[in-house]
């Protein structure tokens, strides 16, 4: 599912549908102290919007990429704050 790329953590939903994006990437962010950075890919057009609204509910920054010929989306995360580690 996740494999290092540079000092990121590369997290694979491709393949997958809602909820199933978000799903990995906060299982895969809550292991992370904040600052750690992360990527998510995913095909799912929901994630679009789900993970970001994510990301804001967690305090966490998401940058969302353009989409690929393949319809993959990268999204950037940079891990926040205590936020995701209260739920």
């Amino acid at each position: 599912m996740s494999e290092p790329e540079g000092d990121a953590l590369v997290v694979d939903a491709r393949g997958t549908r809602c909820p199933v994006p978000v799903i990995r990437v906060a299982r895969a962010a809550r292991t992370l102290p904040p600052g750690s950075r992360l990527t998510l890919l995913a095909d799912d057009v929901a994630a679009r919007s789900d993970v970001p609204a994510w990301g804001r509910m967690r305090g966490h920054e998401v940058e969302v990429g353009a989409a690929d010929p393949d319809g993959v989306t990268t999204y950037r995360v940079v891990v926040g704050g205590a936020a995701e580690r209260s739920t």
